[in-house]
């Protein structure tokens, strides 16, 4: 195994790791995208990004100065795609929206898996331990609704 290959097995592992982690604690607490979710997103947003890193080795018929893709467009098309996924998790039930918190924890996790595609570790790391933060320790208390 070449150096290149070593790098994407660590980032497609970390992505899992990653995923699994919020996706733990969202199933931890009963929400219906859980651990499998979360990881498949993240694993998949690394991969696709990984993709744009590593773009020299799978376009190899045109020469490098004839390539011109922009790995931005690849982030904005998970981005895109993703907010399809999380809005099939919003649920309105009376005067209550469900689901939203679930929603913005699987786009949260495909920007993360973008990040550590493109080997942006220390981000990817910050944004996960925020994320864990925000899902495990913010309660927030609703009043009902008169």
């Amino acid at each position: 195994m070449g150096h290149d290959e070593f790098v994407i097995v660590v980032r497609v592992t970390g992505a899992l790791v990653i995923g699994a982690m919020i996706g733990f604690e969202r199933t931890f607490h009963g929400r219906p995208a859980g651990f499998r979710t979360h990881s498949l997103v993240c694993v998949a947003s690394a991969i696709l990004m990984i993709v744009t890193v590593y773009q020299h080795q799978w376009m190899t018929l045109l020469e490098h100065d004839a390539i011109r893709t922009d790995p931005t467009r690849m982030a904005q098309g998970i981005m895109t795609g993703i907010g399809f996924l999380g809005a099939g998790v919003i649920f309105k039930e009376g005067l209550t929206v469900r689901g939203l918190t679930t929603a913005a924890s699987i786009w949260v996790t495909a920007a993360i898996g973008v990040l550590v595609g493109i080997g942006f570790w220390f981000a990817a790391v910050v944004g996960a331990l925020a994320t864990l933060i925000v899902l495990a320790f913010v309660q927030v208390y609703r009043g009902s609704v008169a």
